[in-house]
């Protein structure tokens, strides 16, 4: 089979995150690439954080779609460096996220204000009202925290900052 790199790209745009089904590796900003060694094409993404039982299926959904594309010889593997961090999320995505009732990330790394001990201002997904208080520091996956808006009574996940 000929090696079409566009078609390569956009077989890769359509993998999504097993755990937040809306978002792709692209939008998440995981998707670091491809490199080609003969036949063999090779996947770079990068791990959210270490340990992230999602990767796994990330890699399986990975050479399921370029088989599925007709590229058989692939290989994903995992870049560490740059280390991922929530600013790599695209605008697109942090959107989708919104839109699927998940509040992204309200600050960014590169500014440390994450690190704070201050109590964050998350607006709701559902209502945007500001008021809103963390119920647990982990909500339904590890990179989440749980939260309520005291306006709409809704629960939501808050995807961390890191």
């Amino acid at each position: 089979m000929v090696i079409d790199k566009l078609h390569i790209e956009d077989t890769l745009k359509q993998v999504t995150d097993p755990e937040i089904p809306v978002l792709t590796i692209q939008d998440l900003g995981i998707y670091q690439g491809f490199d080609l060694e003969g036949d063999k094409i090779i996947v770079k993404i990068t791990p959210t954080y270490t340990g992230c039982p999602a990767m796994d299926m990330i890699s399986v959904n990975v050479k399921s779609a370029m088989q599925e594309a007709g590229y058989t010889n692939v290989e994903v593997k995992l870049i560490l460096s740059p280390t991922w961090t929530t600013d790599m999320i695209s605008k697109d995505g942090l959107r989708k996220l919104k839109e699927y009732g998940i509040a992204p990330p309200v600050e960014k790394t590169t500014d440390k204000s994450y690190l704070s001990d201050e109590p964050k201002i998350v607006p709701c997904p559902q209502c945007e009202s500001k008021n809103t208080e963390m119920i647990s520091h982990f909500g339904s996956t590890a990179c989440k925290a749980l939260y309520k808006c005291l306006d709409c009574k809704e629960p939501f996940d808050y995807f961390k900052c890191y």
